[in-house]
C-alpha cells in the first residue's frame, strides 16, 4: 500500500483540527455495496454442540447473524462520524468451518456515501453476538478477522481484496 503524501487533507478534520463529518451533499447518489467478512475461531467440542443445536444459549448462529443484520442499521449510532443511511439490503451469511465459523456480510444502498462501515459492523457484531452465545461453554473462542472484502459505487468505485 503507498504511503499518503504530507500534503492529503484528511476529510474527517476541520481545519482546527476538530473532528467532523464530512458534507456529502455535492456528492452524486449511486449504487453501493459492501462486503466484510469475520471470522471466529471455535473448540471442535464447540463446534459440535453448535452443529448439533445443543449450545445452552439455543440457535446461536440465527441469533448472530440476526444481530449483524440490526448492527448495520445501527451504524451511525456506534461509529461517530457515520452517515445515516437508507440502507436498502442487509444479509449476514454464516457457515461452520472445521475451525470456527465464516460470517460474510453484505450491505447496499442507493445514496452518496458508501456501506463499508455498515457491512464491517454487521461482520463484527455477528461474530460478537456468537461468542456471547457461547462463552458458557468456550471463554477461549477468538474472533480473528475483521476485514472489508469488496465495495463499489462512488467516485473510488470498485475495490477487492486480493489475498
Amino acid at each position: 500500500m503507498a504511503e499518503k503524501s504530507s500534503e492529503t487533507k484528511l476529510t474527517h478534520l476541520d481545519s482546527t483540527g476538530k473532528a467532523r463529518m464530512v458534507d456529502v451533499t455535492a456528492k452524486p447518489v449511486t449504487s453501493r455495496i459492501a462486503i466484510a467478512e469475520s471470522f471466529i475461531r471455535l473448540s471442535r467440542k464447540t463446534l459440535s454442540l453448535l452443529r448439533e443445536g445443543n449450545l445452552p444459549k439455543g440457535n446461536a448462529l440465527e441469533t448472530a447473524r440476526l444481530a449483524g443484520i440490526l448492527a448495520a442499521k445501527r451504524t451511525p449510532e456506534l461509529i461517530p462520524l457515520c452517515h445515516p443511511l437508507l440502507l436498502t439490503h442487509v444479509d449476514v451469511e454464516a457457515k461452520t468451518r472445521r475451525d470456527g465459523v465464516h460470517f460474510l456480510a453484505r450491505v447496499s444502498c442507493s445514496g452518496n456515501t458508501g456501506v463499508e462501515m455498515e457491512a464491517l459492523t454487521a461482520a463484527s457484531v455477528a461474530a460478537l453476538a456468537l461468542y456471547d452465545m457461547v462463552k458458557a461453554v468456550e471463554k477461549g473462542a477468538t474472533i480473528e478477522i475483521v476485514r472489508l472484502m469488496e465495495k463499489s459505487g462512488g467516485k473510488s468505485g470498485l475495490y477487492r481484496r486480493r489475498d
